[in-house]
């Protein structure tokens, strides 16, 4: 992971949010990393991964192109493992909550 960056963006609503991401995705190399959703959803931040100059990249293009101008946007190029570990926790937070989420749409297909 030493060449891995990240980049973030605070956005106000989740239809924001996923604009953003859906810039960021489309303007370069990068992927999602993690989402945390605060206030109900009213503030979003977006994590990305991927090499410094295109994290650079999809961050700026996503601030200037998102329906709504983010509260908050950065990028950290290599960042520390204390850095990384606080994304991977969200990351597996939002995983455990997808899996769940799969898991219920299952069991409700198995029923009907």
């Amino acid at each position: 992971m030493g060449n891995t960056s990240l980049g973030f963006i605070e956005i106000s609503g989740v239809v924001a949010a996923v604009d953003a991401l859906d810039i960021m995705c489309k303007t370069s190399g990068v992927e999602l990393a993690t989402w945390e959703r605060k206030l109900g959803g009213r503030l979003v931040t977006i994590v990305i991964k991927g090499d410094v100059a295109s994290v650079t990249e999809a961050v700026a293009t996503a601030a200037e192109k998102a329906i709504k101008k983010p509260v908050a946007k950065g990028v950290i190029a290599n960042p520390h493992s204390e850095i990384m570990k606080l994304v991977e926790l969200s990351a597996s937070r939002f995983m455990s909550k997808a899996a769940e989420e799969s898991t219920l749409d299952a069991q409700t297909i198995q029923e009907v």
